[in-house]
């Protein structure tokens, strides 16, 4: 089932298959650049060409991504696309099973990990990396008392700004636009702990 494009994953291969660090990561390159070929995804990555096929297999038979034949140019070229812009899980959907369980929290697990990956790795871009984009790069925390439905609507107010810029209308002005990693978590805690 997918809502406003944004996929709802309640099978536990699925996120295994999700799970792996460049599945991830080819995920994203289709994100943001859209179709492409193993070889594309290959130079993308700097990873093998047969490896990344093996890893697009796997994410097509989850139904994560599907082939585009129309783009391709003749009967070997094979280029494929994502199937929704955007997965989503709740780890209580798989609180019937404790293995299911356990695969949906690894999962989320390695998600975070994955999130902090991406600003870690600017952090340790070089000085001329960072230089242009130095005093807009952000972020930001905060403690908050709320309920459960008031952090609900908390999220859908938050991903509602990432969903209108996301979906705008880029301008054709001429400016230099670079991808940006955007997240966002809000989860209960005790300060001082």
């Amino acid at each position: 089932m997918t809502i406003d494009g944004v996929r709802k994953v309640d099978d536990a291969r699925v996120l295994a298959a999700l799970s792996h660090p460049l599945r991830r990561r080819l995920m994203d390159v289709l994100k943001v650049d859209g179709p492409a070929t193993a070889s594309a995804l290959a130079a993308a990555t700097g990873q093998a060409v047969g490896n990344v096929s093996h890893h697009l297999k796997v994410l097509r038979e989850c139904n994560v991504i599907e082939e585009v034949p129309e783009l391709a140019r003749d009967r070997r070229e094979r280029w494929w696309r994502l199937v929704s812009r955007g997965l989503r899980w709740s780890t209580s959907d798989f609180r019937d099973d404790p293995a299911t369980e356990a695969v949906a929290e690894a999962a989320q697990s390695m998600n975070l990990d994955y999130h902090v990956s991406r600003v870690r790795a600017w952090y340790a871009a070089g000085e001329e990396e960072r230089a242009h984009w130095r005093d807009t790069a952000f972020s930001g925390d905060q403690w908050l008392r709320l309920t459960p439905a008031e952090l609900a609507e908390l999220e859908a107010e938050m991903l509602g700004v990432i969903e209108r810029w996301r979906s705008r209308e880029v301008p054709d002005d001429g400016a230099e636009r670079r991808p940006v990693y955007v997240f966002a978590y809000g989860v209960p805690g005790t300060p001082g702990q």
